[in-house]
């Protein structure tokens, strides 16, 4: 009867909720969508200079969406999926 009462008792309780998934998963698309918009502009031919490589989509914008994937990130880890929005 003991072991049946503490079997009931350790139900498999998942660390983050859903809410952290979601912010996960939506941080991990601004990483990826930031590497790729930095990716490319590069020349086949070594002698050949290509200014694509300081398009401001590259110096900018993709560095600035990783850092917010990665903020988002730790955002996620860091929410308490338990807490209740209502007091």
């Amino acid at each position: 009867m003991g072991e049946k009462k503490r079997k009931e008792a350790t139900e498999a309780e998942f660390i983050f909720g859903k809410k952290n998934y979601k912010w996960l998963f939506i941080g991990l698309a601004f990483i990826v969508i930031g590497f790729i918009l930095m990716s490319g502009g590069g020349s086949d031919d070594p002698n050949v200079f290509d200014e694509s490589i300081f398009h401001w989509r590259r110096i900018r914008l993709a560095p600035t969406l990783v850092l917010i994937g990665f903020g988002m990130q730790v955002y996620a880890i860091l929410l308490n999926p338990n807490k209740d929005s209502k007091k």
